[in-house]
């Protein structure tokens, strides 16, 4: 029994940095949590990463350790290595999905046509910064400038400030309420997001390019 309960605990302490690395992509990005299944696969591939930098890291200070000691390798400085580097991949690996700069180098080698973010929905957000004009399912249309937006279109809020009523159907734009600061709108109210282009709103009476 005494041999099992080792073994247990010698599987999760080599676990351990996967689902650490795991853990802070999930919160720091906006990927939908797997399966415990998946989640558990996901945790052994960030593993192998972290055992990998790990066995370089404990190379490079034992090479240092002949020219300089600051102490003796054992297996507590060793977890602690891991811990440290499952954090940091982690990080790395939310700058990379957050920033699509790793499916951005593979676009531009023919390897994928894809991006890093978990949704075409993130990804238009992501990458247009401007006004948007929600259309509502009850066909009234609201623009403004998305401080906030949801994470799936069928859940969530969108916060904006700057926002003004669309009038049908004439297209007028009716001014900016001046004594409310933001807007908070449901996303199952949304039927869809059209955004607008830079030439449209830049030179608006009515917004304050300063301000955004």
């Amino acid at each position: 029994m005494g041999n099992l309960e080792s073994s247990v605990i010698e599987i999760l302490q080599f676990l351990l940095p996967g689902f650490v690395t795991a853990w802070v992509f999930y919160a720091l990005t906006s990927y939908a949590k797997q399966s415990e299944f998946e989640r558990v696969v996901q945790a052994l591939i960030f593993t192998l990463f972290v055992q990998a930098v790990t066995y370089l890291a404990e190379s490079l200070f034992l090479l240092i350790g002949h020219y300089k000691s600051f102490g003796i390798w054992n297996s507590d400085k060793r977890h602690l290595t891991s811990l440290i580097v499952a954090l940091t991949l982690g990080l790395l690996f939310t700058y990379l999905a957050n920033s699509d700069k790793l499916h951005k180098c593979l676009r531009f080698l023919k390897i994928t046509k894809d991006t890093s973010y978990p949704s075409e929905w993130f990804s238009a957000f992501s990458k247009q910064i401007t006004f948007v004009v929600l259309h509502f399912k009850d066909e009234r249309r609201l623009m403004g400038w998305p401080i906030e937006w949801p994470s799936q279109p069928d859940s969530g809020h969108f916060l904006l400030i700057h926002y003004s009523w669309i009038t049908d159907p004439t297209q007028e734009i009716v001014g900016i309420q001046s004594k409310v600061e933001s807007i908070l709108i449901d996303a199952k109210d949304v039927r869809w997001v059209e955004f607008m282009s830079e030439a449209s709103w830049k030179h608006s009476e009515n917004i304050d390019e300063k301000t955004i």
